[in-house]
């Protein structure tokens, strides 16, 4: 960035309306104004490289698995997985690379039972998704509900949105889903910061640190051209 600044200030005397031999802008004499577009992209171009340093210099720092932070996220599951009574506000975004909706999300848990809850941001329209391990009922798509026995696939067939509600019931926890192997990575406080499981890449964005345990506050899946995200505003546990 140092050197785009002296660039640019080499490039000054034309400001003035003067002709100029300067190498850096063009190796040759030339008029004033070619000086002044040749100034305007290099300070361009010294904006967009600071913007890409502090991007670079802000994103989290994301370690492999650790005998500590594996210790530090194994102590997180056994607190939280046995608390299955629990409520989640957000705002909710999914998208599958051509089709995509958002809104208002509630979504509350009661063990095995839920109801995932939805409100348009301009609408208002709300629908909700209910059920419980073999059953799930869709309300407020359609003039009558829709009924199936798998949550996700009557979410995906009346919406097309690809949420891995079972999964997601725990990555939304920052916990690894149990029917399946997952990679971790972890940020400098030893809080997942990806878990890769079942296909599904689960970013975690941002915590309430403080909560004991820490929640996630920004959690992001993707798997090929879905994309599920999640900017939570408040937990609020009841076991």
């Amino acid at each position: 960035m140092r050197n785009q600044l002296l660039r640019s200030t080499s490039c000054a005397p034309a400001v003035l309306g003067i002709l100029t031999c300067n190498p850096v802008c063009s190796g040759a004499c030339v008029p004033a104004a070619c000086n002044l577009s040749s100034l305007a992209t290099l300070v361009l171009r010294g904006a967009v490289f600071a913007c890409i340093s502090l991007v670079v210099a802000c994103a989290p720092v994301r370690v492999r698995e650790t005998p500590a932070a594996l210790a530090a996220q194994q102590a997180r599951e056994a607190k939280l997985a046995p608390l299955v009574h629990w409520t989640l506000t957000a705002h909710i975004g999914v998208s599958n690379g051509k089709d995509g909706g958002s809104g208002d999300l509630t979504w509350k848990q009661d063990g095995d039972a839920f109801r995932f809850t939805v409100r348009a941001p301009v609408t208002g329209k709300t629908w909700t998704l209910s059920g419980d391990a073999g059953h799930a009922m869709l309300e407020g798509v359609a003039s009558q509900p829709d009924t199936g026995t798998d949550a996700q696939r009557l979410l995906h067939d009346r919406l097309g949105w690809d949420v891995p509600l079972a999964q997601m019931r725990m990555w939304v926890r920052g916990l690894r889903a149990a029917d399946a192997s997952a990679q971790v990575r972890y940020d400098e406080h030893e809080l997942p910061a990806v878990i890769e499981q079942d296909g599904w890449r689960v970013e975690y964005r941002d915590w309430f640190v403080d909560r004991n345990p820490a929640m996630p506050r920004k959690v992001f899946a993707s798997r090929a051209d879905a994309r599920v995200r999640m900017v939570i505003e408040s937990w609020t546990v009841d076991d």
